[in-house]
């Protein structure tokens, strides 16, 4: 929840101050996150105040005592609620522009001279705050005596080989370092940190993945990083490990830091649960890891739980976060090691000001990862807001496509016909050793199947946001333990889990866009194996007929004729 406060342009230099010495009073006094920016007319400007519900009413008292009455004042949410209705009769209920007169004294330009004194000013708080916070060290790579012999076109064709690696600085990124080279093994990125060997070799790895080969020398250096890859390519265990050398390797000793070392924030309770359970796999030295998110538990339950166990690791949702830090029961202070796991979901979610309004905790100097599946502008604003200085590892293509280990099948039928399909392909098709999800678009859609499929004695159990975290993660339980073979659900098991296995994916509803698509049919072909989606597709889903065609090309798969005729439609 944000404030977006609109004013005339001519006021924008009084909220500033000179020097910025009023915006930044503003954040002091209210503990709000005060911007700037330009309106939709040219004699408007944006007030976007974020924060809790009492920091942000202060700090519009304050605004409106310097700028007088606003123009408008809108409260943000995602999604945004519906448009109000005007009110009837002589303009009533409509905002109001009034304007006062302005002494010389009293006015101060809008200028680029008052902006960079501003920057200037947060730069320098900026270094009074590092230099006041306990030191930290970023850089624990030792190259491998055979990584370093490899040359410059070993490197090129190894990176080409594994799945077309690119890594570059990001563009107007200031290039200090040279790029480390790839990995081809885990002696070359761990033989220095033996404890991470030994847990390596429990799990059992034939090789890294091609993100890891890339990712470990670059994080392990130092460097802020963007992984954009596909789900299912690694990206978890890409930053795990270094985040395990990084916390035990500080100056400072852990039982003497305030709060976590890592924080890793990720969009959904099922994927920061999948996330906590992967790291303690790996836990040696004594780390503690602890995961918080909404629903399931109370804020005073997780409260409880950081008290007691003091944890060096925290993976959370940013709402719980956000709870948290408001009440103090977290402290962000000495973070130095920092994830946002799928950034792209956390966005689509809307949790870009949860996400802004914890993170001002953080050390500025902090070490940042993120990763995403796909690399939209809102995400690249999230990565420049976050990350100094990155380096940028794509995985494939930034063209959305399913990767190569999926077979897909489009079938064309009315709506009414796909209930009869599925009956007819669960009794007759499906193999007993076939490990399923079914996507649906309506919570409602799913708990139908669901009932349907227990009354005909078909083992299977559902997920949807809807329903209690218990049942979710009982649900998730039983299908990875092979329990039952089937999973209905809503695209909230579309990204981030982890279910191994799975060889079959049913699109019984298709999405609402393509990224949702591809990120379904993920579900299936991972970690190298192989696997089969299926969609049932209707005149209902013309409009994504371009677009599935689009993937389906890339992925050199099949395309029934009937998709090019609903793009002429």
């Amino acid at each position: 929840m944000s404030t977006l406060l609109v004013i005339d342009s001519a006021m924008a230099g009084r909220v500033i101050g000179r020097g910025g010495a009023t915006i930044k009073s503003i954040q002091h006094d209210s503990g709000a996150m005060v911007k700037l920016t330009n309106g939709d007319t040219a004699d408007t400007k944006n007030v976007k105040i974020i924060g809790s519900e009492d920091e942000q009413r202060l700090a519009k008292d304050m605004i409106e005592k310097i700028v007088g009455k606003l123009l408008r004042s809108d409260t943000i949410s995602t999604p945004p609620p519906p448009p109000r209705r005007q009110a009837r009769g002589g303009g009533a209920g409509r905002p109001r522009t009034i304007k006062r007169d302005e002494s010389p004294e009293e006015k101060i330009n809008f200028s680029d001279d008052v902006w960079e004194e501003v920057l200037r000013e947060n730069k320098e708080r900026e270094l009074e705050l590092i230099k006041s916070l306990p030191p930290i060290i970023k850089d624990f790579y030792v190259e491998h005596s055979q990584v370093k012999a490899m040359s410059d076109e070993e490197v090129q064709s190894f990176r080409t080989a594994q799945n077309e690696i690119t890594v570059q600085y990001v563009v107007g990124a200031e290039c200090f370092r040279p790029i480390p080279k790839p990995i081809k093994t885990f002696e070359h990125a761990f033989s220095s940190y033996p404890d991470i060997m030994k847990v390596i070799k429990k799990q059992k790895f034939i090789s890294p993945s091609p993100i890891q080969c890339q990712a470990w020398p670059i994080i392990m250096s130092g460097h802020d990083l963007i992984a954009i890859a596909q789900t299912g390519t690694g990206k978890t265990l890409a930053y795990i490990l270094p985040a395990l050398i990084h916390l035990l390797q500080q100056p400072t000793p852990r039982n003497k830091r305030i709060g976590p070392s890592v924080l890793i924030l990720g969009p959904t309770r099922e994927l920061v649960l999948q996330i906590h359970d992967e790291i303690t796999k790996y836990l040696h030295n004594n780390i503690k890891v602890v995961c918080v998110y909404g629903g399931g538990v109370s804020t005073l339950t997780h409260q409880q739980l950081i008290q007691a166990e003091n944890p060096d690791i925290i993976v959370a949702t940013p709402g719980r976060l956000n709870d948290l830090v408001g009440i103090q029961a977290i402290k962000l202070e000495h973070v130095s090691y920092m994830v946002l796991d799928e950034a792209d979901r956390m966005l689509d979610m809307g949790f870009k000001n949860q996400i802004e309004l914890s993170l001002r905790h953080v050390r500025p100097d902090k070490q940042t990862i993120l990763t995403s599946a796909t690399w939209p502008t809102a995400v690249q604003h999230l990565a420049n807001y976050f990350a100094k200085n990155p380096l940028h590892i794509t995985i494939g293509s930034l063209d959305l496509s399913t990767v190569d280990t999926v077979t897909q099948k489009i079938i064309i039928l009315e709506e009414h016909e796909k209930e009869g399909w599925l009956d007819n392909f669960i009794s007759n098709d499906l193999s007993k050793n076939d490990k399923v999800i079914i996507f649906m678009r309506k919570k409602t859609s799913v708990d139908k199947m669901y009932e349907n499929f227990n009354s005909n004695n078909i083992a299977c159990r559902c997920i949807h946001g809807g329903r209690q975290q218990a049942d979710r993660e009982a649900s998730l339980a039983d299908i990875r333990n092979g329990v039952v073979s089937i999973l209905i659900a809503t695209d909230v098991a579309s990204r981030g889990i982890d279910i191994h296995d799975i060889s079959l994916v049913i699109n019984y509803d298709f999405p609402l866009n393509i990224e949702e698509y591809v990120h379904r049919v993920g579900r299936t072909g991972r970690a190298g194996k192989t696997g089969s989606a299926i969609t049932l597709f209707s005149k209902y889903d013309k409009l994504n007929a371009s677009p599935l065609i689009g993937v389906l090309e890339k992925s050199k798969q099949p395309i029934p004729p009937e998709l090019y005729t609903m793009t002429s439609q």
